[in-house]
């Protein structure tokens, strides 16, 4: 089984203004993967699982289709 990751995420306003102001760690840094910072340091992230499907966007191709579903859905 293959897992997916939607990266959204809430933040406290206190908990922003701590991590803004922390350097990126050695995995964040190899990864760039910035919860990676958060984790490094102790923080917990809470993780969900969905069973809704999700549509991904990493060319001007996929950005088109994604665009034309939102389109149709509203």
């Amino acid at each position: 089984m293959a897992w997916r990751h939607i990266g959204v995420y809430g933040y406290r306003r206190d908990f922003l203004l701590a991590f803004a102001a922390l350097e990126p760690g050695v995995l964040e840094q190899i990864e760039k993967l910035e919860q990676l910072r958060a984790l490094e340091r102790g923080y917990r992230i809470r993780v969900v699982a969905s069973v809704a499907p999700s549509l991904e966007v990493d060319t001007p191709e996929d950005l088109a289709r994604a665009n034309r579903v939102a389109a149709a859905n509203h």
